[in-house]
């Protein structure tokens, strides 16, 4: 489906009925990565909004500069448009970074908050550049420079060897995604505020799923948010890296069933 949103097309799916629970993707990715999810959660009675924040995935990508701030505001005029009043929204490693903001900003509209292979912190000094040095090469020789540096962070060592045709499938996202979106979605990261400070202060029904063998937000980045946020729970994926709802689904959608129906 597609509806225009703060001066974009935005592209969604939206499926089932029933409580709504909102999957925000990580980078360099697309809604596309939800399809596991999508089918466990209307089996179970959700509402499932899965957009591709601008920039991403069949979304419309415009000059930058984009912010979290933007990709949330996007996020809530898309609650807007569907009707919804409350969603319980979930965040995959960058889609956390709009978690968070959407906690500090809009946090009226959500029901509760699922941090998936995330941090709360910032970039630190070296992180910063590494993200404005890979926004210029993008722009300079397209997506396949992303898709090639972000390739290893995102599964596990046994899932590269294992499961090419996942690999290569998610690759593909990657590989199609706008340079513009690309370097917006670095630069927006490189931007980001530390919000550890702010975690204890944000009350609401949540969960932390990490994954053991995670290279990009290490099992102990989940540890952290769950420790700070107050009640959180924590799931913690065996087996599985960054992706871990695409390479160990049935343990993924345990984990995000259970918090769903205990609200």
């Amino acid at each position: 489906m597609r509806t225009v949103i703060n001066g974009i097309t935005m592209a969604y799916d939206d499926h089932g009925s029933g409580p709504a629970v909102v999957l925000i993707h990580g980078f360099p990715l697309c809604r596309r990565m939800w399809h596991p999810q999508i089918q466990a959660l209307t089996n179970a009675g959700f509402r499932v909004i899965a957009p591709d924040l601008r920039g991403f995935g069949e979304s419309d990508a415009p000059d930058g500069p984009y912010s979290m701030e933007l990709f949330a505001d996007d996020i809530v005029e898309l609650l807007d448009h569907l009707g919804i009043d409350e969603a319980v929204v979930g965040g995959m490693s960058m889609g956390g970074y709009v978690l968070l903001n959407l906690l500090e900003r809009h946090r009226q509209r959500l029901r509760g908050a699922v941090f998936i292979t995330t941090r709360a912190t910032a970039d630190d000094e070296a992180g910063r550049a590494r993200r404005l040095q890979l926004a210029q090469e993008v722009l300079r020789l397209g997506p396949q420079v992303v898709a090639d540096a972000f390739r290893p962070l995102l599964f596990a060592e046994a899932s590269l060897t294992e499961r090419p045709k996942l690999v290569a499938e998610v690759s593909r996202w990657m590989a199609a995604t706008d340079s513009r979106g690309l370097a917006g979605g670095l630069l927006a990261m490189r931007e980001r505020k530390d919000y550890t400070p702010l975690l204890g202060g944000f009350a609401i029904p949540a969960l932390a799923i990490g994954a053991a063998e995670d290279r990009a937000a290490p099992p102990e980045t989940a540890r952290t948010i769950a420790a700070a946020v107050p009640g959180c729970r924590l799931c913690i994926v065996p087996e599985a890296g960054h992706l871990a709802n695409l390479e160990h689904p049935g343990a993924f959608n345990d984990c995000l069933r259970e918090f769903l129906q205990s609200l």
